[in-house]
Parts: structure tokens; C-alpha cells; sequence
């Protein structure tokens, strides 16, 4: 297992565009699941973009220490439980239509905002999605 400096660094060896660190990484899931609790608007692309942040936090945990996983599973823990209750599961009907789906176990491409608003509520929209709320701003 590695250190929090060596997982970064060996992350961004199989593509990540940075050496993140865990904070780093776990303060942009913080800022997304905020910004979708809100009505997250920026357009889908932007979206996509943003909910890669958890995707290079399931490969961190994956070779983290046990001791630093130990350490920061309570706080993903809140903000996957956040992120579950501001977002629908449409088995990824939506979002795939936009960018293709992971793997199953990156459940969290398989939601998509409960507030549907501006640019990303429109493709959310267009792409069929049902059940979330609407917001017109």
C-alpha cells in the first residue's frame, strides 16, 4: 500500500493530469456534491469533468494505506450519502448519452442532479431524464 504523496504521484503516472493529493481531490468532491445540493448549472461537459474528481478518489482508495483510508472514509462517506440525496439513479440513462459510462462500481455515474437547472438541467432534460425537479433559472 502507498502514501498519500506516492498514490498521487503514481496516479498521475497512468494519466492523471496532476500529482493530486487526497485533500485536493476530496475538496473538489466537496465543492461538486455543494454545487449540485444548490442546482449545479454549468453545462454537462463541465460536469462530466467535475465528477472525475471521485473517479481518481476510488483508484486512491484502492492503494492508499489502510491507515490513511481509515482516516478519510467518514468524510466520503458524507459527501457519497450528500451526493446520493441532491442526485437521481437512472442507471446512467442520461449521462451516457454524454459521456460514456465507467465501470458499475463508479456508481456515481449512474445519477444525475435532482435539481435540473440551467445548461446541465437542459441536457439532463433533453437526454429523457425523469423524476428530478425542474428549475427554471
Amino acid at each position: 500500500m502507498a502514501t498519500e504523496t506516492e498514490v498521487g504521484e503514481l496516479l498521475h503516472q497512468r494519466g492523471w493530469r496532476t500529482a493530486f493529493t487526497v485533500a485536493e481531490r476530496m475538496n473538489a468532491w466537496a465543492a461538486l456534491v455543494s454545487a449540485i445540493d444548490r442546482g449545479y448549472g454549468d453545462d454537462i461537459y463541465e460536469y462530466t469533468n467535475d465528477v472525475h474528481c471521485r473517479d481518481w478518489l476510488h483508484e486512491a482508495w484502492l492503494l492508499l494505506d489502510e491507515h490513511v483510508v481509515q482516516l478519510w472514509t467518514p468524510r466520503i462517506k458524507a459527501l457519497d450519502a450528500r451526493y446520493k440525496a441532491a442526485t437521481i439513479d437512472d442507471d446512467g440513462e442520461a449521462l451516457d448519452q454524454f459521456h460514456r459510462l465507467a465501470s458499475p462500481d463508479l456508481w456515481w455515474w449512474r445519477r444525475h442532479s435532482r435539481i435540473l437547472t440551467g445548461d446541465l438541467g437542459r441536457s439532463i432534460r433533453s437526454a429523457g431524464a425523469i423524476g428530478a425537479d425542474q428549475d427554471t433559472a
